[in-house]
């Protein structure tokens, strides 16, 4: 039988005095925290036959760091018997102390041995996670994971041989994911390696999904949605995808205050104490279906204020509007919200969006004509050719979205500009998806610097064929050539120009941005092998970037 806790623990919230842990265990029970001579229970619920509990840490001291322990039943089963690893520990977060965020997206679930390293190459979260636990890099605050944590349509040798012990491979969806069981063994996968399970379980984590967590160019277009309706398989996939997403990811997201508001773990905490634990499975399902059917009916964008920084993670896939005429990668409600959030007051203001914002220009430019054309600025040949090539390229960021695109870049500039109260010193932009690094800043004279700093992949590069066509489509020809093509198509021309400052690198990365005294420094790591030692690769810096406080200095590498 082996171990009753499946998965985790994984520490998600945390603030000055509370803490969240999550864990999945194999069977109905109560499951027990302690630390600092105190203990906090929670008991399990159930969904589609696997069990999962939330304990709510409180009363917590600023600042404090206390090694916990978990146990199931009475029974303790963390830390596991003859870990390598340091103790987990609870870390409150220090009032006033500046924030230290690691962040990435896109990794898949591929063993850390030699075939997994050339195919895959290193994982570079399992590096930094080996880093962190030797004591060469200090634990981060925050550890940001901006989208296809999961990879539900582009499934590993271990996952097809999971789907092929319960169904025909053969029939669709084939080797993609199929329902909750399948989804909950992909999160295994992904999660389970042991330096990360590791890290996972002492540095707060908190997600946003991107389109592979469900499948590739989600809700690209209403064209797109309309051929998925059209398959057999696709209801039971979303519905799937989005139930587990807002138990595996989505609810370690949510303050205390949020969680007890949201409507469904309302129904995990306001059962009797004597009560049985409540089977989520209808429910879940239920609500995950409403989610996708009507995007105003939730939100999963969430904003966090802490150490004179605020965060904002927006939702750019179940809350697009996909409506020919209104298209927005933010529908109506969503835009509104994200306006309401971006105040000044802060030192620095975080937008966390798994899709860049600010692609290279070569690539906006593309994105921006094939929405237009397929949109009909050409007629309805060229709509379809447009619609084909959206389809094929992945043309779906938002430049893709010229409404959205021109009403976030308006709201950030009038931040930035101050008349949203005291400007920042930078508005920064964290995005992933593309399969490559780099940092991008908006041409200004005075104001907040605006940044899009980009991190992707952590695990998944790009062959190198594509490496090529991404930067001829980037930072070649295409510039000017996709900017003449959007002036044809009518399109508007962006509210201000920006340029990559550094980059693309093509490696498997993980940054780290902090705030210091002399400005925001951002790096990008990426994992090594040594000497043969798949296993235990050493973290290797890829670029460092300071860009001061100071709009009279430069950015300094």
């Amino acid at each position: 039988m082996g171990s009753p806790l499946v998965l985790g623990p994984m520490l998600r919230y945390v603030d000055e005095t509370s803490a969240a842990i999550w864990v999945e265990t194999r069977a109905e029970c109560l499951v027990s925290v302690h630390a600092e001579g105190r203990s906090w229970q929670a008991r399990s619920f159930a969904v589609h036959g696997h069990h999962y509990a939330l304990v709510e840490v409180d009363r917590l001291e600023p600042g404090s760091v206390s090694p916990y322990e978990v146990e199931i039943d009475g029974v303790s089963v963390w830390p596991e018997p003859g870990s390598e690893y340091p103790a987990s520990v609870i870390a409150a977060r220090t009032p006033g102390q500046r924030s230290r965020i690691a962040y990435g997206s896109c990794r898949t679930s591929v063993p850390h041995d030699r075939s997994g390293n050339r195919t895959h190459g290193v994982d570079s979260l399992r590096a930094f996670a080996l880093a962190v636990a030797d004591g060469r890099v200090d634990r981060p605050d925050m550890l940001l994971l901006l989208g296809d944590q999961v990879y539900a349509d582009s499934t590993t040798k271990e996952m097809q041989a999971f789907i092929r012990s319960r169904r025909d491979i053969r029939e669709e969806p084939g080797k993609e994911l199929k329902d909750f069981e399948e989804y909950a063994h992909l999160y295994q996968l992904a999660w389970s390696d042991d330096a990360n399970r590791w890290l996972l379980s002492c540095v707060p984590s908190a997600m946003i999904f991107d389109d592979h967590d469900i499948r590739d160019d989600w809700n690209a277009s209403l064209d797109w949605k309309r051929k998925m309706q059209a398959t057999t398989w696709w209801h039971e996939r979303i519905v799937a995808g989005l139930a587990s997403y807002w138990v595996y990811q989505h609810l370690g997201n949510l303050s205390p205050r949020e969680r007890a508001a949201d409507q469904m773990w309302q129904q995990v905490i306001g059962r009797r104490h004597d009560a049985p634990s409540p089977d989520l499975s209808t429910a879940l399902d239920e609500f995950a279906d409403r989610c996708d059917k009507d995007p105003d009916s939730y939100r999963w964008s969430y904003s966090r204020d802490f150490d004179g920084t605020r965060l904002i993670v927006l939702d750019s896939r179940v809350s697009r509007d996909l409506t020919p005429s209104a298209r927005g990668l933010l529908n109506g409600q969503e835009l509104a919200w994200f306006d309401r959030q971006m105040r000044g007051g802060f030192r620095h203001v975080l937008v966390a969006t798994s899709l860049p914002i600010l692609l290279p220009l070569g690539l906006h430019h593309v994105e921006a004509w094939d929405e237009a054309i397929a949109q009909g600025a050409w007629g309805r040949p060229a709509a379809w050719v447009g619609e084909r090539l959206r389809q094929a390229f992945d043309l779906e960021h938002w430049a893709a979205f010229q409404n959205s695109f021109q009403a976030v870049a308006g709201i950030a500039t009038e931040l930035a500009d101050g008349t949203r109260g005291p400007s920042p010193l930078t508005v920064t932009f964290l995005s992933g998806d593309v399969h490559y690094s780099y940092l991008a800043e908006v041409e200004r004279q005075d104001g907040s610097r605006i940044l899009q700093a980009v991190c992707s992949p952590v695990r998944n590069p790009l062959p190198r064929f594509l490496r090529w066509f991404s930067v001829a489509m980037s930072y070649g020809a295409a510039t000017p050539l996709g900017a003449a093509a959007a002036h044809s198509a009518k399109v508007p021309d962006p509210p201000f120009r920006w340029r990559t400052v550094e980059g693309p690198w093509f490696d498997n990365n993980l940054a780290l941005l902090q705030d210091g005294p002399d400005g925001l420094t951002m790096t990008w790591h990426t994992g090594v092998v040594e000497n043969g030692d798949e296993r235990h690769p050493r973290l290797e810096e890829v670029a460092a970037i300071t860009v001061p406080a100071k709009r009279d200095s430069r950015a300094s590498s």
